[in-house]
């Protein structure tokens, strides 16, 4: 990992109609639009859906990390997550976002240690750390049969 602080920077552009097209150094373009409950096409990622999918993403990735620092062998980890919009203090804002997180492990692996680690990985994720809302983890350990 480099020495902090990182930076990341994105670019959006527009025209007057039409799709946002957002872009990244060394990544494709992707386009976005309004979603649904505020007028918009529902057909692209939303500033909503991409702050949900950060959410998920990070989890997952720092679930990935903290795993294979603790040697915790791990078949799949299905990761959903909702999040809460509502007016809250004047303003528009997520207020709480629930981690919905399904692990499936190995015959030999003790439930209580994955679960602690799922639970290392939501207090981790620097995306949750990073937001105002609150943060719910439920956890699903399916141990191989």
């Amino acid at each position: 990992m480099q020495d902090f602080p990182h930076h990341y920077r994105v670019a959006a552009s527009a025209g007057a109609e039409g799709y946002v097209t957002l872009a990244s150094d060394a990544l494709d373009p992707i386009s976005s639009a309004p979603p649904i409950e505020f007028g918009g096409p529902g057909d692209r990622w939303s500033p909503e859906t991409l702050l949900i999918a950060a959410v998920a993403d990070c989890f997952v990735l720092s679930f990935r990390a903290i795993a294979g620092a603790s040697k915790l062998s791990w078949i799949s980890l299905k990761c959903d997550v909702e999040g809460t919009l509502e007016r809250s203090d004047g303003k528009t804002k997520f207020t709480a976002f629930v981690i919905n997180a399904t692990l499936d492990v190995a015959r030999d692996t003790k439930e209580e240690r994955a679960i602690r680690l799922l639970e290392k990985a939501e207090a981790s994720c620097l995306i949750t750390n990073s937001l105002s809302g609150t943060t719910h983890l439920n956890t699903l350990v399916r141990v191989e049969s």
